[in-house]
């Protein structure tokens, strides 16, 4: 019988996050202070920032320490699993050999507190009371909340209004581990007060909610902002679910073709294929491994969006960011993977793409669903409707597979469960769910209020 679960013990746990900016095929883009027109110091983030993230987040260093702290709370539900689905297989008779690792056996169900632990541990070791964040489908912020709580901070929460709604117990499980949660736009900022003038009736977005947890971190001394993706020092904290996937490969004489995952800021896939974009350029790769990042046709960032500086926020309080984006105006249809409803990416990741180097592709939420039927009809396992999207592109493949007769080891990033995504699904079933396409025109006139707002953006040295 094929061995289904690979599993490591405690003591597998990485000591080192893995920074991807020393092996970047070209300097990474500075962050550019938009009123100076110049890089952003690494000061003018203190005032939202623990200092040591702030390092992080420009170290030129390839192996970054785990405080043992860290690995301490990781090893809750570290390291997790990976598993062939070979239901999945036999479902769809294909020669390939599928692989998932699976990030949704972490308390709060998804890979984000691999991040957010270490954050939250930081942020506590500098005397940080307090946390804002953002949150969409409410994954992140549920992450956060225990974070906080597990090193005693408090947590204050800014959820996307759509899913908000469309996710209430996401907001119960963050109350349940202490955290203040709002609906996002909220009047509890001056910012969230000027969007609901224009829209009372505004779904919300995350730029839109990363505008205000920033703006709550910004006026309060107490409080520290803190963000689930994009960043470099958030992708590096992920790395710990690639480096254990090397590990469990190597159990078993094994290496992927091709790793998926879905990518709303990029954070989740990033931490998955960084360590073996790593032995590809380093030459220890035993296979020329793709990657393929996969994004919704309501939000397609990667696949349409302009290669530019932009804000990662809507009020523009973010420096600029050289990456793939839609406008930081642009608000995405509500679709239930509330996720990956964001205009921007990671800089890391949107280089990568530039480059050549990872692939993009874009679904639109009803086959994504059918996917991740089926998906849960061989597995057992009922997957986040961000995670679905990776689960598409796999089955194409593997599909694919099955017409060519090639025995390819493809690996998926499952990113999180849908326990708490029961309405996205019943909605599904009932055929509720909209195809949403690119809104081609929304963005244009996103793209175009962006180069007249910075006329000088294009001409930047970078």
């Amino acid at each position: 019988m094929d061995r289904r679960a690979i599993l490591l013990e405690p003591d597998d746990i990485p000591k080192q996050w893995y920074n991807i900016l020393p092996d970047l095929p070209k300097p990474l883009p500075p962050p550019i202070n938009p009123a100076t027109r110049e890089p952003a110091k690494p000061e003018e983030l203190e005032a939202i920032f623990a200092k040591e993230l702030i390092r992080q987040e420009m170290n030129q260093e390839r192996w970054i320490p785990i405080p043992e702290e860290v690995r301490e709370v990781y090893s809750i539900w570290r390291p997790t699993p990976l598993i062939r689905a070979t239901r999945l297989e036999k479902a769809l008779k294909t020669p390939a050999k599928i692989y998932y690792k699976h990030e949704g056996i972490s308390p709060p169900g998804s890979h984000k507190p691999n991040t957010a632990v270490a954050q939250a541990y930081y942020n506590m070791v500098e005397g940080i009371e307090r946390l804002t964040t953002e949150t969409g489908a409410g994954q992140w912020g549920s992450a956060l909340a225990f974070g906080c709580m597990l090193f005693g901070l408090k947590a204050t929460i800014y959820m996307v209004k759509a899913s908000y709604y469309q996710k209430p117990y996401r907001k119960t499980l963050m109350q349940i581990w202490g955290a203040e949660v709002y609906p996002s736009p909220s009047d509890r900022t001056q910012y969230g007060r000027s969007v609901l003038e224009k829209d009372p009736d505004s779904p919300g977005s995350l730029g839109i909610v990363i505008s205000e947890a920033i703006e709550d971190a910004a006026t309060h001394e107490d409080a520290n902002y803190s963000l689930g993706s994009v960043l470099n020092h958030v992708l590096l904290h992920q790395t710990v679910t690639g480096l254990e996937a090397k590990k469990q490969f190597e159990l078993i004489d094994d290496y992927p073709d091709v790793i998926y995952g879905c990518v709303g800021g990029g954070s989740s896939f990033s931490g998955l294929y960084w360590p073996f974009y790593y032995d590809k350029i380093s030459g220890k790769a035993l296979k020329d491994v793709d990657f393929v990042a996969i994004e919704p046709t309501a939000c397609p960032t990667l696949t349409a969006g302009e290669y530019m500086y932009d804000h990662g926020d809507t009020a523009r309080m973010t420096p600029l960011l050289k990456m793939h984006t839609l406008g930081h105006e642009f608000i995405p249809p509500p679709i239930h993977a509330g996720g990956l409803r964001y205009h921007g990416d990671a800089p890391t990741l949107c280089l990568l793409v530039k480059e050549g180097v990872v692939k993009a592709r874009a679904y639109n939420q009803v086959e994504v669903f059918e996917a991740a039927a089926l998906f849960a009809r061989t597995e057992g396992l009922v997957p986040a409707p961000e995670t679905a999207h990776g689960i598409k592109a796999l089955i194409d493949d593997a599909i694919k597979c099955r017409e060519t007769g090639e025995e390819k080891t493809l690996l998926l990033m499952f990113s999180g469960h849908g326990h708490f995504d029961m309405q996205a699904y019943e909605d599904f079933f009932e055929g509720k769910l909209p195809p949403y396409e690119y809104p081609k025109k929304a963005v244009k006139k996103s793209i175009e209020k962006l180069k007249k707002l910075y006329p000088w953006i294009m001409q930047l040295p970078y």
